[in-house]
């Protein structure tokens, strides 16, 4: 008790700050989102997303080795494909020859050692925006779920190590993992976006892949139907069990600092490494709020990463990773 306990003899410095710090941020957090476009010597700021870009494939493979130099080992790929591949089951995800598949390749032949993880989800080649296929005016799961593991099994075969389905159709797990298990496929892993929710923090991703759902009649205009109820808790424990129980390797909370309620209570439930995205809201909101001199861009940059990681992540997607690593080194 006070006098003979004072806290703040553990604060009097940065020396004796460091050694009793309990969270330790390091390259090894982080899983890094790349966004990657058709073309050569691409690259292309992000309007809403100040300091990221959209990269063609060359520069993919400069940015792939860049990262590994840097520590950065674990790759989640993006693609934003043509308007005109688009249609409504999302077909070009299929194409052998397609824009994920040759970017999972690249990356695996200039950094062999890197971790590729994909997304897998059919707004980026959907002509309605959405998660799914469309049908009757609403978003049919069973058919999506179908797609989505043939997709989990093409990235599979170009190389991917881990493919992400981000897309919050019920049974995918399952399906994706029956599907990868009957083409040889054993070690593919699954991380699984569990606890997504439907937040109004995507839109800068949105803007960087072309993927907002389209406004048109018979079309639902919101992703409310499949991503989850911002409101709940319970249901995202049960979501996410429902996952691990289906073959999922790491679940994911989606987004990240409204959220760490939610990975603190999955980190207490589960004993598989639990993934939080930072998503793209969170991030342009530094960034701009930064440029105005609002804050102090590292220092909040920091705080967040760390409060992540202190309630519960085993790893964080983060637009930050290139910034924090640059920072703590």
């Amino acid at each position: 008790m006070f006098p003979l306990n004072r806290n703040r003899r553990l604060r009097t410095n940065e020396a004796i700050r460091s050694l009793v710090r309990e969270t330790i941020i390091s390259p090894n957090d982080f899983i890094v989102p790349l966004f990657v476009v058709e073309g050569k010597g691409v690259k292309e700021e992000i309007p809403s997303m100040p300091n990221y870009f959209r990269i063609s494939l060359d520069n993919l493979e400069k940015e792939a080795k860049e990262l590994w130099r840097l520590g950065l080992k674990s790759v989640l790929l993006f693609v934003k494909v043509d308007d005109k591949l688009k249609d409504n089951k999302g077909t070009e995800a299929l194409n052998p020859n397609g824009l994920m598949q040759r970017a999972i390749k690249t990356v695996k032949n200039a950094t062999p050692g890197m971790l590729v993880m994909t997304d897998v989800a059919l707004d980026p080649f959907s002509s309605f925006g959405h998660d799914g296929v469309v049908e009757n005016g609403q978003i049919a799961n069973d058919i999506t779920s179908a797609l989505l593991a043939e997709m989990s099994v093409s990235h599979a075969e170009a190389g991917a190590d881990f493919v992400a389905p981000s897309d919050m159709m019920d049974g995918r797990i399952l399906e994706i993992r029956d599907a990868l298990e009957d083409a040889g496929y054993i070690n593919t892993g699954i991380l699984a976006y569990s606890a997504k929710y439907a937040s109004a923090h995507y839109g800068p991703f949105r803007d960087a892949l072309d993927s907002a759902p389209v406004d048109l009649q018979d079309v639902p205009k919101d992703k409310k139907t499949y991503q989850m109820d911002y409101h709940n808790r319970i249901e995202a424990i049960r979501e996410t069990l429902m996952d691990i129980e289906e073959g999922a390797d790491i679940v994911m909370v989606k987004p990240g600092i409204s959220y760490l309620d939610i990975v603190r209570e999955i980190k207490n439930a589960v004993e598989v490494p639990v993934a939080v995205y930072q998503v793209s809201g969170e991030y342009a909101m530094i960034k701009a709020a930064s440029q105005r001199g609002w804050l102090d861009h590292d220092a909040v940059m920091m705080e967040q990463v760390t409060a992540i990681k202190r309630a519960g992540a085993d790893m964080i997607a983060s637009y930050f990773a290139k910034d924090v690593v640059k920072l703590i080194s």
